[in-house]
This record gives C-alpha cells, structure tokens and sequence, in this order.
C-alpha cells in the first residue's frame, strides 16, 4: 500500500455492512443549535446514527458514505425526511464550492491515513460557506483502543478487519484545519463498562470556523 492510500478500507466497510447490516447502535451527542434552513453535510453518515438527530432539525440536510449498503440503509430509514443521501468520497467531495453552513465530521477523519485526511479537511473547507462551521469528532491517543492492531503510520492502526483508525492530539486536530480559524478544541471523558470493568473512552471535540 502506498503512502496516502485506502485502498482497503473502502471494501472493508462495505463489506461490514453487507454482513453485519446496522453497525452503530445508541444516539449521537446532543447537536449544536443551528438557525432553521441551514444547509448542512454530514461526511461519512454510516447507517445513519447521527441522521436520526439531524431528522428533527429544520435543516436542509445533504449525507454521503463511501459505503453504497450504509446509504441505501440510510435511506430506508430516513429517505421520506427530506434529507438528501448520496454514495461519494469525502476525500474529493462532488459538491459546489460554498455550499453549507455547516459540515459534520464525526469518526471519518480517524479512518484515513495522513494525506487523506488532509485531503478530507482541504474539501471540507473548500465546501463551507465564508463564515461556515465544522464540527469534529475523533478518538483521542489516551483512548483505551489508541495502539491496538498493527500501527501503519504514527497513531494509526489497522485491526484484523482491515479498518484503520488513527487517533488524535488536540494539536494535530488543530493543525490539520489550520486554514480554518479554531473556536474550541476539547477532550471528552467517559468511561465504558465491560464486564465490570470501566475503560476511557477519549474523544476530540473540535469546533472551527472558515473566515469571511
């Protein structure tokens, strides 16, 4: 595998859809309060986790996957919402320049190797509108997955399921939008319990704004 390639992610996550059908259970954190009409993009929507919060909004939701199975489950369940479904790369968006108000960027970043993120977050910027939000999640590096599986680049790994995931720092997220001006860079703790035993989960929650 080259340098900046995924090459097997792709088929990796259309083939856990394909055998395992839904893979995200539960409900998203609570969504930032945005005016009603807000063009907004949600990359990587999976089955459609978040979607579910996105539903309720009066907003004009456009979400895409790379994984053809995760956008027709999307549809199914959300296709008389309004929301506008469409199979695509992240990575070279087919989407207007200036087109949203706000782009999602929830656990899609982290399965990318280094140039590809950076490719994901130049689209990104690339599609917001001057005065546009992006909101990011990843895993952090103190999370009790952060150097399980095989490590490919620098806080990347690939598990037997071929998926990567590269967890971050605050600084890294921050450099990796530095073309857009940062409005909050957090860390979030909470512990999972798994046969009575509590484990960190550690995520990056990033707020960033494109300057007029």
């Amino acid at each position: 595998m080259q340098p900046g390639s995924v090459d097997t992610a792709p088929p990796s996550w259309e083939n856990d859809y394909a055998r395992r059908g839904r893979l995200w259970g539960g409900v998203t954190g609570r969504l930032p309060e945005l005016p009603p009409g807000s063009c907004v993009l949600e990359l990587g929507c999976g089955d459609g986790k978040t979607l579910a919060a996105m539903a309720e909004k009066r907003w004009s939701v456009t979400a895409l996957d790379i994984s053809p199975t995760a956008v027709r489950m999307s549809h199914a369940r959300f296709g008389t919402t309004g929301i506008h479904l469409l199979v695509a790369d992240a990575r070279s968006l087919p989407l207007r320049d200036g087109s949203f108000d706000a782009v999602f960027l929830f656990h899609i970043a982290g399965h990318l190797l280094a140039d590809d993120r950076a490719r994901i977050a130049a689209e990104t910027s690339r599609v917001l509108r001057d005065g546009g939000l992006l909101f990011f999640r990843a895993f952090s590096t103190e999370d009790m997955r952060a150097g399980k599986g095989t490590e490919v680049e620098e806080h990347t790994y690939r598990r037997g399921d071929a998926i990567l995931t590269h967890y971050f720092t605050s600084e890294e997220t921050a450099a990796l939008f530095s073309m857009l001006t940062p409005v909050s860079v957090q860390t979030h703790r909470w512990q999972m319990r798994i046969r009575g035993n509590d484990y960190p989960r550690v995520e990056i929650e990033a707020l960033f704004r494109k300057n007029r």
